[in-house]
Formats: structure tokens, sequence, C-alpha cells
């Protein structure tokens, strides 16, 4: 962009791509305005400007500016950012500017480990929604590395961290051991915001003391429901909260289910018990729904839903990075939401193989009575549910 370009933008005023500043400073706002214009539509950063549109210029020699503005555009948020710098002698000093371009990458760009976006004329962070959106866009989705910002470091339960390290074959009592947070850190359970460490989304959900503690996460848990018909309108019989960290409501869940009763036969004179579904197909069924569920959607729960013909598991947030129902139902390559969420489940045994989940329930429940789980996914209301019918049609 050249000078007479900028000029133009700065006689128009600020707006959702230009923003002019009258100096560096310490490159906090600096840092806030270049990362929120690479997440949006890109943008113009005009330094030496003042809130009229006044030039006073920067009074900093127009080389050391270059060489800062140069360092940060390497170094100051979470990847390099291309982006072009000019300047320009003007009678009252000089005017320097960034010519930023949107962001491309596998992630949104972070400044002092936090998202920015532009919101109309100024740099802000973004919303949950504003936020899984923007994940979306760029096609790769980490809520699971969001801070808890009311969490600390002793919220996290180091036995069963330890517990976890053992069965990963990492023996935990072996010298040297690296110093606990910096464990914690490298593993994803903390993050470090500003110097101060907390406890990542995934920490508290795999290894939380006390998981749905927090303003955050009060939500995060199966709300299990039955009714006494095939409708939410027919009464409800019986109501439970599968909660705790992802495994324990893994294990909750489906024994509310087997808590509701089962089917008796006799082969002969031998009895034969069975469950409303096979526990292995809802056990899958009930994992994918907590391990892939949106996090960024904080109103809103997992749930089970007990129908006289049929269940339901529901999960929040559509099908992860652009994934389809068409894709799920022909074998198509999984792609994980929360990456860290499903390799602890899976490291459990509370999940299958990536990619053979769907085909074990099929087969599940095609020997159990010739049915198949039905897969939906609403796009406008943002849900996923997989639904098992109890007979054949």
């Amino acid at each position: 962009m050249d000078w007479p370009e900028v000029l133009r933008r700065i006689e128009a005023g600020e707006d959702s791509e230009t923003e002019s500043k009258r100096g560096l400073g310490d490159l906090r706002g600096v840092g806030q305005t270049v990362c929120s214009f690479a997440n949006s539509k890109g943008g113009l950063l005009v330094l030496g400007v003042d809130d009229g549109g006044e030039i006073p210029g920067v009074r900093e020699s127009s080389e050391a500016v270059q060489e800062r503005l140069t360092s940060f555009l390497h170094s100051g948020c979470s990847s390099p950012l291309s982006a072009r710098i000019g300047k320009q002698l003007r009678p009252q000093g000089w005017v320097h500017w960034v010519e930023v371009p949107h962001q491309r990458g596998f992630e949104p760009l972070r400044y002092n480990g936090r998202v920015w976006v532009r919101r109309g004329r100024a740099s802000v962070e973004p919303s949950p929604t504003e936020l899984q959106e923007l994940y979306n866009a760029f096609g790769y989705v980490l809520t699971e590395e969001r801070y808890i910002e009311a969490g600390r470091v002793d919220d996290i339960d180091l036995h069963s961290f330890r517990q976890f390290l053992r069965r990963l074959g990492i023996q935990t009592d072996e010298q040297p051991q690296p110093p606990i947070e910096q464990d914690l850190l490298n593993r994803g359970l903390l993050v470090r915001i500003n110097g101060d460490l907390f406890p990542s989304l995934y920490g508290v959900m795999a290894f939380g003391k006390d998981p749905q503690r927090y303003p955050q996460t009060d939500n995060f848990w199966i709300e299990c429901v039955a009714y006494q018909g095939t409708d939410r309108s027919d009464e409800v019989i019986l109501v439970s909260e599968a909660k705790g960290r992802l495994d324990e409501q893994i294990d909750r869940a489906v024994a509310w289910v087997r808590g509701l009763g089962r089917f008796e036969s006799y082969e002969g004179l031998d009895r034969k018990d069975t469950h409303f579904v096979p526990l292995q197909a809802l056990r899958e069924a009930v994992a994918n729904a907590v391990a892939h569920r949106d996090y960024a959607i904080t109103g809103s729960k997992t749930s089970i839903e007990f129908y006289t013909d049929r269940l339901e598991v529901t999960s929040p947030g559509t099908l992860p990075n652009h994934m389809t129902p068409e894709s799920v139902l022909a074998g198509g390559h999984p792609r994980s939401r929360n990456e860290l969420m499903a390799n602890f489940l899976l490291a459990l045994g509370k999940m299958e193989q990536r990619g053979r989940g769907w085909p074990i329930m099929r087969r599940l429940m095609r020997e159990f009575n010739g049915t198949e789980p039905l897969l939906v996914q609403d796009t406008d209301s943002r849900f996923v549910r997989v639904t098992f019918q109890f007979e054949t049609s």
C-alpha cells in the first residue's frame, strides 16, 4: 500500500479495517490490533496519528520503529505474521504503517496467549460462539486448550494424573522427573497467561478435582431423562445427572441406562438378560458425545433421553472440522474437535480406536435387533444426535 492510499484511510477515519495510534508504546495495543486484523478480514494499522486524525508523527527514530515492528511481526504473536510495513516522512514527523492480511493457517493467531478479533472499531476477545465460528473457519478446533480463569494449579488431582501416566507406561517414580508444573504444562493440563498458570479445559475435565465448579464448566455434564412415551411432552419418569470427569460421566451415564431395566429370555433352561441397547454401543456413543462436543457452547449439556421406543444421545455442536453425517457413515477419516480429550478416553479404554466406533455400533445394533443407529446433525440448532431403536420397525 502506498502513501496516498494510507493518507486516504487516515482522512476517512477509523473503522473495522483501519486503526490509528500515536506510537508504539509498550506494543500491547499494537499486538491486539495486529492480531485482531489477522484473525478477521485484515486491516491497516497506522502509527503517528492521534484520535482526531491529526498527524503529530512518531518521535522515535524511524529505523528503531521499523526494527521493533519487524521483530514483533516475527515473534510477537503465536506464529510469525506476514505483513507489509511502510513509512512516510511528514513535516511533523514519521508516519509508519502495517498492512495486515487475513491470517491463513491451522488456527487463529494469538497475542499474549489470547485470541483477538475485530468488532467494529475495537479489538476484542471473541465470545464463546464467535470463538467457535472462528475456529471452524480455520478448520482446526482447540476449545479444550481454553484456560479456566477461576481455576488454580491445585485444582488438578495429581494422583489421577500420575495414574494416567502409569497407564501410558510412563514411570512417575523414576528420576529425574520434570517439575510437576512443567509436566502439566507440557501435557496441556495447564496454560500460562501473562506469567500465571491456569488449568486448561482439558485439565479440568480429565483430571479436575471438581470439574463442574467453574462458571464456564457448570453445564459440562450429561443429563439423563426417561419419558413414559415417545415424545418429550410425555411424562418424565426418571431424571439423573452424570457429573464428574469425562470418564466418570461415561460410566455413570451407562450405569443409569443399565438401571432402567432389562429383558429376560430363556435359551433352554438358561436365562439370558438383555439390556435395551448393547452397552458397548451405548458407551461408544456417549464417549463420542463428551469427547467431541462443542465446549465453546457453554449453556447446553450432553443428554441421554430414554423413550419407550428408542434411546437418544445428543451432543452440543456440529460435527468437527467440516465433517458431515455422510462422511461419518462412509467411514471417513476421523477428526477430533478435542484431541487431548479423545486421546485421554482412548487410553482409558472408554473409546474404540479412531474410526472404528461407528462401524462397531452398526454391527452391534444389527446383531441385537436388526436396526442401525441413526446419526443426525442439526446445523441451525447446533447439535449431533445418535438414536438407537429398540426394535425393528
